[in-house]
């Protein structure tokens, strides 16, 4: 397979950005995406130039860090995948291929497709945490959880923290991360203690860092890898404003 790939080329944060043409030839259908791009720069360096820096580490759909909007879509064109996931199959032989970094001014390019997204970890650090004391390992049942409440639970800790949602919303909102992170823990009673404090904090953090308002699109569940529930948006805003009425 062949393809025209438009790639967005940033040296630096403040440096002016413009999209690049470059020809890769002879792609296996079963070459995964962030492959390709390994191609793309092997012939990038032969050729004395400078490779297309983006953000890979696990390659199994579980670190998010493989970031990239392509066609327009979050992780590409399929569904319920990251883009170290995507395979080139899911594209037509001598197709153009729009490959961009995260837009969004809370995570501001580093190079190329390299975004910051520091900003998650900040939101994490404020509040996305227990600090109960536990002692030591309690056995299995100890503490009776329901199978509905640790279904709820894992689900919404399946959250990457890709930024995908973030990436996706026109208003660059944070909700679906922050409210995945909140219900993985207010399902647990571990969690609840601290639910309120937690609440706040990372609200809090995520607008003072300059994420947007979430205005219930549904564009974050639609591209969100893990397939996370905008209903976690719910239970945020309900576990907000329950600790403002406990001020």
């Amino acid at each position: 397979m062949n393809f025209t790939l438009k790639v967005w080329r940033q040296a630096s944060p403040k440096a002016k950005g413009e999209f690049k043409t470059y020809q890769v030839s002879n792609i296996s259908p079963d070459t995964s995406f962030l492959e390709m791009l390994d191609i793309l720069n092997n012939n990038l360096i032969h050729e004395g130039q400078d490779p297309v820096a983006f953000d890979h580490d696990c390659r199994e759909g579980i670190c998010g860090a493989c970031s990239l909007f392509i066609n327009g879509h979050a992780h590409g064109p399929d569904t319920l995948i990251t883009t170290c996931q995507l395979h080139m199959r899911k594209f037509k032989d001598g197709e153009t291929i729009t490959i961009e970094p995260w837009r969004s001014a809370a995570f501001p390019v580093i190079k190329d497709l390299v975004v910051n997204r520091q900003a998650f970890d900040q939101i994490l650090q404020s509040g996305g945490f227990i600090s109960v004391n536990t002692g030591g390992v309690p056995d299995a049942n100890a503490i009776p959880i329901s199978k509905k409440d640790a279904d709820e639970s894992m689900d919404a800790a399946a959250c990457i923290g890709c930024g995908a949602c973030v990436a996706t919303c026109k208003n660059g909102s944070a909700m679906l991360f922050v409210a995945a992170r909140v219900s993985s823990l207010a399902k647990l009673p571990q969690g609840r203690i601290e639910a309120a404090r937690r609440a706040k904090a990372m609200v809090a953090k995520m607008d003072e860092l300059g994420f947007g308002a979430c205005t219930n699109t549904g564009a974050c569940e639609a591209e969100c890898p893990k397939g996370i529930s905008i209903a976690h948006i719910a239970r945020l805003n309900r576990e907000f404003l329950s600790a403002k009425f406990q001020d």
